[in-house]
């Protein structure tokens, strides 16, 4: 199984292109793209290659549940971290 964010891309050179995701930014092949995409575009990438052009409110709506579960489970860590802090007050 694997997970394929939605990424939008921000610049083409033949089949290359660069992606942003969440401000982070990496460089992609285009070669597997059953169809031509432009800046702009958000597509979906599996192991450095472009597999599916996404429509924008589709791509967004994933990005948004995407950052919910991000912020979830970061929450979750900090609760666990925060309940499982060594008591520094000495038995008396």
């Amino acid at each position: 199984m694997c997970l394929a964010i939605p990424s939008r891309i921000v610049q083409i050179d033949d089949f290359r292109a660069v992606v942003d995701v969440y401000g982070a930014r990496r460089e992609i092949n285009l070669m597997l793209m059953p169809e031509e995409v432009s800046v702009g575009d958000y597509v979906l990438v599996h192991a450095g290659f472009a597999l599916q052009k996404v429509e924008q409110e589709s791509a967004q709506e994933a990005l948004s549940m995407i950052s919910t579960i991000i912020e979830d489970v970061e929450k979750e860590i900090e609760s666990e971290t925060a309940f499982n802090l060594p008591d520094n007050r000495e038995n008396t």
